[in-house]
């Protein structure tokens, strides 16, 4: 059993990579290597129990040969360009977006060819597929026979590559698995380029001393999916049997993974129950149009009948959220709270 994971030196990434060492299984089998592609260095230690770990630094359209080296038998594919980024760069979205997935899928179609085994590809997509559009307005709860009208070049790339690997799955090329992740927070750490990230920030920031800006109306609803949360869901969709019947991947759809739906001004209040206000107060109100433009057409409201039928389910409110936070980042927290 020999699984890659595609931007493992990432937030998400390096949790999964963390994850599939601890459980040193993948659907019941023997992991017997570990493979950690990012074109930043691999920050955790590489000696993993259970198995055996290769990291791979560099550019993933270069590393291509040294990735399918040996059989791929899973591949988690979380290398990305975000929403940020990709609205101010349209060439790098598609280079590190589209381009590198269709790169991919190639080579995993190859391996296949060469009758190797075909390669369990699951990606992670985003709630950035979905838009609202005054001729197709969203419904009340989004679910995945919505139709996705994407309002970022995030958002069409992500899209693009749904398709792609949905038409592959149907060739056979691949065993393709799509899940749509919400807005993951609390992110800890640095900030990122997301246009979301915000929503981590306005938590992180003012908890470890330090000031924090919300450029988005507090009115605003969101979806939100803790890290703790997100990660479950990606492995649970990528080890699921197809067919039909409860805990099975039954036909071609994404999963949408559950959220928690929550104003900014309510996680705002939370914030301010939980540490008080002097830690509440170092956010400010800055808007930004821009922002707020590209968060604000997601979707915040799901139906998640889906990813329930996988035994998923959402945070139960953004207080368990934050707790989350508070519990797994000790050392984040710049002071006593009041």
């Amino acid at each position: 059993m020999r699984i890659v994971v595609t931007g493992a030196s990432g937030f998400l990434g390096r949790l999964l990579a963390g994850a599939l060492l601890r459980a040193g299984t993948f659907g019941g089998e023997p992991i017997s290597r570990l493979v950690l592609v990012d074109r930043v260095v691999w920050p955790g230690d590489s000696q993993g129990a259970g198995a055996a770990v290769q990291v791979v630094h560099g550019e993933l359209l270069e590393h291509l040969d040294t990735i399918f080296a040996e059989p791929v038998d899973v591949l988690f594919h979380l290398a990305a360009a975000v929403s940020a980024e990709c609205e101010a760069d349209f060439d790098l979205g598609m280079r590190a977006n589209v381009d590198a997935t269709r790169a991919l899928l190639e080579a995993a179609r190859a391996q296949s060819r060469s009758d190797g085994p075909v390669v369990r590809m699951l990606f992670a997509s985003s709630v950035a597929v979905y838009g609202s559009h005054p001729a197709l307005p969203l419904p009340p709860a989004v679910s995945e026979t919505t139709v996705p009208v994407p309002r970022s070049s995030y958002g069409t790339q992500k899209l693009m590559c749904e398709h792609l690997i949905a038409d592959c799955t149907r060739r056979g090329f691949v065993d393709g698995r799509v899940v749509r992740l919400m807005t993951v927070a609390v992110r800890p750490g640095r900030p990122n380029a997301a246009a979301s990230g915000f929503l981590s920030g306005i938590v992180r920031e003012p908890l470890a001393g330090l000031p924090a800006v919300c450029p988005v109306d507090p009115g605003l609803k969101v979806a939100l999916s803790s890290p703790r949360r997100t990660v479950a869901g990606i492995l649970r969709v990528a080890e699921a049997e197809r067919g039909s019947g409860p805990g099975r991947l039954d036909g071609p759809l994404p999963v949408n993974l559950p959220a928690v739906t929550v104003s900014v001004a309510d996680m705002l209040a939370t914030l301010r129950q939980v540490a008080g206000d002097t830690v509440a107060d170092r956010v400010t109100l800055a808007p930004d149009p821009a922002v707020e433009a590209i968060v604000g057409s997601w979707p915040a409201v799901f139906d998640h009948r889906r990813a329930a039928a996988l035994g998923l389910d959402p945070d139960p409110s953004f207080l368990s959220v934050l707790q989350d936070y508070l519990t797994d980042h000790p050392d984040a927290i710049a002071a006593l709270l009041d």
